[in-house]
Order: C-alpha cells, then sequence, then structure tokens
C-alpha cells in the first residue's frame, strides 16, 4: 500500500505509523532469469493485502521473500519493525522467530501426517518454548475457531482437503503472528471445500488480522481485500483499492488479464 497511516502525538506533530511489511527494491532471480525486478510493497497494519496474476508470474515468490523462504538477490525488508534484509546481506539471524512473526498458511497444506489435527497446532507452540498445557489449550481453542473442535483428533488422511487448510491456519495463528501470508490456499480444493476456507479468512479479515494473499479467487479479493496487486512479469503492474484495480484498472494489461480470467470463469 502506497499511501501509509498517520496519528497525531501529544503535542500536535504528525506521526507515521510504520507499515508491519516494507519493501523495497526487491530483485529476485533463479538461474539467470529475473523473476522480481525492482518491487516495492508496503502493508499497513490490520489490512489485507491481495497480489493477483498469472501463473510464472512472480507472486509467490514475492511472497516467501517476506518470511525469507526465499532470500532476494537486493531488497530492502522491514517486518515487524525489524530490518530483516538491506541491499544483498540478510541481517535477520534468527529466522525461526521471524517465522513466529510471519505465519504461512502453504496451498499443500504441509500438514504432519503422523500427528493429529490438534497435534500439528501443538508442535510448534512447544518448539516455540511454550509449555505444553497451555500449547494444548490454544491449539483446542483455535481449532473450534476454524470449525474443526469435532476433528481435533482426527488424522490429515482423515480429514477433506478443506479441513486440512483450515489445521494449516489454525497452526499458522498458533504464535500470534503479526502478518499471515496465504500462498493461493484454495486452488486445490473443490468449491465446497474453498468455501469453508473463504469463511474462516473473512472471519479473519473481520478480525483486524493484517494478512497477505496470493490469490486466484478474484471475487473474494475484491470483497476482502484493502488493497490490490496485480503482479506481472516480475513487476507491480498496477496496485491500488480493489474496486478500481478489478472493475476499473487502469492499464492495459491488467485489462487484459482481467479479460481473460472473465472467460476463464465462463468457460468452467
Amino acid at each position: 500500500m502506497t499511501s501509509a497511516s498517520t496519528e497525531r502525538d501529544g503535542v500536535g506533530a504528525a506521526v507515521t505509523e510504520e507499515p508491519v511489511v516494507l519493501i523495497e527494491h526487491l530483485t529476485k532471480s533463479f538461474d539467470g532469469r529475473v523473476v522480481l525486478d525492482d518491487v516495492h510493497l508496503r502493508v499497513e497494519h490490520s489490512k489485507i493485502v491481495s497480489i493477483i496474476g498469472q501463473s510464472g508470474g512472480g507472486k509467490t515468490t514475492l511472497l516467501r521473500c517476506v518470511n525469507l523462504l526465499e532470500r532476494p538477490d537486493r531488497a530492502h525488508l522491514r517486518v515487524a519493525g525489524e530490518t530483516i534484509f538491506s541491499g544483498g546481506d540478510l541481517l535477520c539471524r534468527d529466522l525461526a522467530r521471524l517465522r513466529r512473526k510471519v505465519g504461512m498458511v502453504f496451498q499443500r497444506f504441509n500438514l504432519f501426517p503422523h500427528l493429529t489435527a490438534v497435534e500439528n497446532v501443538i508442535l510448534g507452540q512447544v518448539r516455540a518454548g511454550i509449555p505444553e498445557q497451555p500449547a494444548v489449550r490454544r491449539a483446542v481453542e483455535l481449532l473450534r475457531r476454524v470449525g474443526l473442535g469435532h476433528r481435533a483428533l482426527a488424522y490429515p488422511e482423515q480429514m477433506s482437503g478443506g479441513e486440512q487448510q483450515r489445521v494449516a491456519i489454525a497452526r499458522a495463528l498458533a504464535l500470534r503472528p503479526e502478518v499471515l501470508l496465504f500462498d493461493e490456499p484454495t486452488s486445490s480444493l473443490d468449491p465446497e471445500s474453498t468455501g469453508e476456507v473463504l469463511r474462516v479468512m473473512r472471519e479473519l479479515a473481520s478480525d483486524g488480522m493484517t494478512m497477505i494473499l496470493v490469490t486466484h479467487e478474484l471475487p473474494f479479493a475484491k470483497e476482502v481485500s484493502d488493497w490490490t496487486v496485480f503482479v506481472d512479469g516480475g513487476r507491480i503492474v498496477e496496485e491500488g483499492e480493489p474496486g478500481q484495480v478489478l472493475v476499473r484498472p487502469v492499464q492495459e494489461r491488467t485489462s487484459a488479464f482481467l479479460t481473460s480470467y472473465r472467460a476463464s470463469q465462463q468457460g468452467g
């Protein structure tokens, strides 16, 4: 988001609130192919930013750079008030601590198959040093929050894709992150399961959770997002409020993408 939120201090001077995520001059290549080219993005507290675009355009790589699952070639990255990467240098020496601040929900769930739903949610808490009893209470509370209190003792193979993804969301929430990242969270789900996951995400949005989501669900992005970013060819082609980007885009490339998207929906 390009504009910073401001508030007034006790003597009336304007104070700029620091964003949860600040990305400047982000560049990333794989095997000599530029995937992200001088990308800038800021995400304010309690805002939802959706990243859209065709496959291979750099969306997921951008998301994964936020918690350093992918290391940029060059960038200035600040997350939750800490500079984690500057120029070409990694400044964050405790990636586990960073990833407690930045929860991530993956496309393919990534649950441990030998653990029950509640054990999957407990595990990260215990590894972070949280005593077992509070970790169990938190896990049960979160499974109830995502509508799966009755499935706490089920193993991943006994759950639908939508149930597994909701367990993954509960797991990501367990360490009380400052921002949640979603990488195409519904792309491998059937329509009914997709609806279940989107319901949980709507509830998170209404609770004020800061989120960055890569999604192909454009109606959902329009409904819940505060800011929409269209990425193509490794660059941010257009960004703005979803009603503008998704309904009245300025850039020709954005219009072409939306036209193609609508045609694919009609064809399905």
